[in-house]
């Protein structure tokens, strides 16, 4: 047996929100990619995609009349797999993120705060589009109200393997 503490039933300790987060936060810094999941007249619709993140929001672009697009504009309502690689049981780590997606045209006041985080410059690059013209593609954010993080190496600890983070209401 490679990990004892993985046999038996799995603890059931909540992690200290300053560290779901910090694990949260590691989880969406190291990985690019999610499977971005949503639901249109055609049905449900998972989609990878290429993110990036900022805090508890994650950002991608897309094409206006893309499939995902579609659903988006009939139901914001999304959801987002990130994952790391799977080696074995001990290493599963992931978050389903849970939201409504915003889509920010070009001109939207609230864009600039977004884009600063946004790595544009590896696609310019990739693409050979000089660096000094920022694209002005539509972004797409989706800030979390709620994500399940999974990670069984919390069981090594007491913790359990599944834990939920939530957005706090906002004080007004």
């Amino acid at each position: 047996m490679t990990h004892p503490w993985l046999s038996g039933p799995a603890p059931t300790g909540r992690l200290p929100r300053p560290r779901l987060e910090e694990r949260i936060h590691n989880l969406l810094s190291s990985q690019n990619m999610c499977v971005l999941a949503t639901t249109g007249p055609d049905g449900p619709l998972a989609t990878p995609v290429r993110y990036y993140p900022l805090d508890f929001a994650v950002m991608f672009t897309a094409a206006p009349r893309s499939p995902k697009m579609r659903n988006i504009a009939a139901d914001p309502r999304v959801s987002l797999g990130v994952f790391a690689p799977l080696v074995g049981l001990a290493s599963s780590r992931g978050a389903q993120v849970f939201g409504t997606a915003r889509v920010l045209d070009p001109d939207d006041p609230d864009r600039p705060g977004y884009w600063a985080a946004f790595r544009w410059e590896n696609e310019h690059a990739e693409r050979g589009r000089p660096l000094t013209d920022p694209p002005r593609d539509t972004l797409v954010v989706v800030e979390a109200d709620r994500i399940v993080y999974t990670e069984h190496w919390l069981r090594r600890d007491g913790f359990a393997p599944r834990q939920t983070w939530r957005r706090r209401p906002q004080s007004g």
